[in-house]
């Protein structure tokens, strides 16, 4: 026999059973369930109390209840365990020191030599007992700190079709808590239409597994129809037994405040402060924009370089000041004048540039002439007279190049004011 081999008995030499019994960690006894006395119990049966064997042996179970009072209560705990093939029971055994030890006590019956028999084995749970009461407390603590948060929660249901939202939540769009129906399309229906197709890819793509979460910036409509910003984040935490998402939760944060902090910085990153209209980097940005979607779609693009004619004399009879208000004068003249699809930035001192998407040469010059008459008309009455040059170019879809589309229409500015100013020419 080696060292790894287990210890071999002679049949002679075998451990007895209640030594056996000694070394369990739990409390057995052996019980008469006429008189509840115990007859027969191993070492832990009184060690785990504080007593002495002669403490235990011989007296009544009862004694070490706390939760069976008197015979005609056992006489149903008896009756109820002769009637099952095990009975579990929780409660509470009494300690010599005086302090209770929660038990969870298993009884099985049965017969020997014509005498009934209850056997019991007691495990201490007071450990675990206390564990998942501590636990539960922090699970109502955390509760009730994620319910009171700034933060909302939600909880989706798939499987259902039901949506929780949290009363933090319901209060941070202007609701009671007994208002908002459980159910997806309350929130679907609510998110802004322009960022709705973006929200719902996101939280699709996360349901398909493609995202390790679900996360968005978004506006939802608050119950007085107002528009908030919010960031929505969530996760699936269960799955169904064919590995279909079953629930997913997540948390949503108002950020108002801060999003229209980042719309202003961004504003005055992209706008002129003197006019209000996109800056040049602005201009150069929607441009290229401008001229990848007109060059996919096989659209014509079409810019007009503008520039205010005798600027210099503005300034020197009038001033800077006076000069400042021509420039933002002309530049709201300009807005005004443009369709809707186009766009017109700063580009530069008295030079503004319009950048129009699916305009063609001859399309152009006619925006362009509406320009220059708007702003001949508007200032008028301005001495000396206000009015401004206009280059127009445009290439086909297939074709377009920006800077060639940029020097052609400078090109025909610098004609135009060649020609006499106040004029509108195009590029050859």
């Amino acid at each position: 026999m080696t060292e790894a081999d287990p210890p071999i008995f002679a049949p002679g030499a075998l451990p007895s059973a209640e030594m056996l019994f000694d070394q369990l960690t739990d409390a057995v006894y052996l019980i008469d369930p006429n008189t509840s006395n115990i007859v027969w119990g191993n070492r832990r049966a009184w060690e785990c109390l504080g007593l002495t064997r002669e403490d235990v042996l011989n007296h009544s179970v009862l004694s070490l209840q706390k939760d069976v009072h008197g015979l005609p209560q056992w006489s149903e705990i008896a009756t109820a365990i002769r009637n099952s093939q095990c009975f579990r029971f929780n409660g509470r055994h009494r300690h010599q020191q005086g302090h209770e030890v929660d038990v969870e006590v298993h009884t099985t019956h049965f017969e020997l030599d014509g005498c009934a028999y209850f056997l019991s084995i007691a495990r201490d749970t007071t450990n675990r007992v206390a564990q998942e009461a501590d636990v539960h407390n922090r699970e109502k603590q955390l509760w009730f700190a994620l319910n009171e948060a700034s933060d909302g929660l939600w909880d989706w249901d798939v499987a259902r079709g039901s949506l929780f939202f949290s009363p933090q939540l319901k209060r941070m769009l202007g609701y009671g808590p007994d208002e908002m129906a459980p159910e997806l399309a309350t929130w679907a229906n609510n998110v802004h239409p322009l960022d709705s197709p973006l929200v719902m890819a996101a939280l699709e793509e996360h349901m398909q597994g493609k995202r390790s979460r679900y996360e968005a910036e978004y506006r939802i409509r608050n119950r007085n129809g107002h528009f908030i910003w919010v960031h929505d984040r969530g996760r699936v935490c269960e799955f169904s037994p064919d590995g279909k998402p079953a629930r997913v939760v997540g948390m949503v944060q108002d950020i108002s405040d801060r999003k229209k902090l980042e719309l202003l910085l961004q504003e005055h990153a992209s706008n002129d402060p003197l006019t209000g209209l996109a800056n040049r980097r602005e201009g150069a940005t929607y441009l290229t924009a401008q001229a990848e979607l007109c060059h996919r779609l096989n659209m014509p693009l079409g810019l007009a370089f503008i520039d205010i004619d005798h600027f210099k004399a503005v300034n020197d009879i009038h001033g800077h000041l006076a000069g400042d208000q021509v420039i933002q004068q002309v530049a709201q003249v300009l807005k005004n004048a443009i369709r809707a699809s186009d766009l017109v930035c700063r580009w530069g001192g008295e030079e503004f540039i319009v950048i129009a998407p699916n305009a063609n040469l001859e399309q152009m010059a006619r925006v362009a002439e509406k320009m220059r008459l708007a702003v001949l008309q508007a200032l008028a009455s301005h001495n000396p007279p206000v009015t401004v040059s206009i280059g127009v170019a445009a290439n086909p879809g297939k074709t377009i190049d920006q800077m060639k589309l940029i020097t052609d229409a400078d090109a025909a500015l610098y004609a135009a004011k060649q020609k006499g100013r106040n004029r509108v020419e195009l590029a050859t």
